[in-house]
């Protein structure tokens, strides 16, 4: 039971921070793309971190994964958004916005996993 805990405080915080993400971009950008963007580019940079400073040490807590990576950074990135959010795009007929939101959200997403598995592998 009270690994739901861990799951559910962790969610709870980031969903909270990922609605500031947005809240801020919105303010200045007038955007929410470039906010769900924002926040998955730094959670995959942020997972990188993680899994790279846990890594050495021969596990990844229970309780710390399901907080940081299930709970926190599951609801702080999400899929779900940038699949709509480019659809949408793509229905209205911005089918260059709809491939770069798709395509650099993989390619620098996955540049940020590597950037944040490199950076913690340093100095870890």
């Amino acid at each position: 039971m009270i690994e739901w805990v861990y799951v559910a405080c962790g969610g709870a915080l980031g969903a909270i921070s990922r609605h500031a993400v947005n809240l801020a971009v919105m303010n200045l950008m007038g955007s929410t793309l470039v906010g769900t963007f924002i926040a998955n580019i730094t959670g995959s940079f942020i997972l990188g971190l993680l899994i790279a400073f846990w890594e050495p040490r021969g596990e990844f807590p229970t309780e710390h994964r399901l907080f940081l990576a299930v709970g926190f950074l599951g609801s702080y990135t999400t899929f779900s958004t940038l699949a709509v959010a480019t659809t949408q795009s793509f229905e209205s007929g911005d089918i260059g916005r709809a491939a770069l939101n798709l395509g650099g959200s993989i390619a620098v997403g996955l540049a940020a996993a590597f950037a944040g598995l490199a950076i913690g592998r340093a100095i870890a």
